[in-house]
């Protein structure tokens, strides 16, 4: 039987997310949330792909579980990529409006989900390439989100 490769200490790390949007009166919002776990930061919402899993599919599920909503996939927001702990990690977004919120952010992965504008969402993120996402990503964002 031949032996499965190993991915290597430099494997790229995947991840997807969305930017979330949701209107209230006249005013459009996103989710932007609070987690601890690498240290207190705020931003949007994401995480890793699971084995064989796509990046769109990715995105749905990673927003559901961190803000509790059921989301519709937009078109496609922006990416980043960054190291982390001496390996590169690529993250693609996509724009995404709320069908409902079903439940609570999970509290072992989120401590806390704001919906702020969009100025406000920028203020409040801790990462640079994330307020420079926000900014490009603002205008590809589809106007009946």
């Amino acid at each position: 039987m031949d032996e499965v490769p190993q991915p290597s200490a430099t494997a790229v790390i995947h991840a997807a997310g969305g930017l979330v949007w949701r209107r209230r009166l006249d005013a459009r919002e996103l989710a932007v949330i609070r987690r601890d776990r690498y240290g207190e930061e705020w931003t949007f919402p994401k995480g890793k792909l699971n084995r064989g899993e796509s990046w769109e599919a990715a995105a749905v599920r990673e927003v559901g579980e961190e803000t509790g909503c059921v989301v519709e996939r937009g078109s496609f927001a922006g990416g980043q990529v960054y190291e982390v702990d001496g390996r590169p990690k690529v993250v693609l977004y996509w724009h995404m409006r709320v069908v409902r919120q079903e439940s609570s952010a999970d509290p072992a992965e989120v401590t806390e989900l704001c919906w702020l504008t969009p100025d406000r969402a920028g203020a409040r993120l801790t990462h640079l390439a994330e307020r420079r996402l926000l900014t490009d990503a603002l205008a590809t964002a589809p106007s009946n989100l």
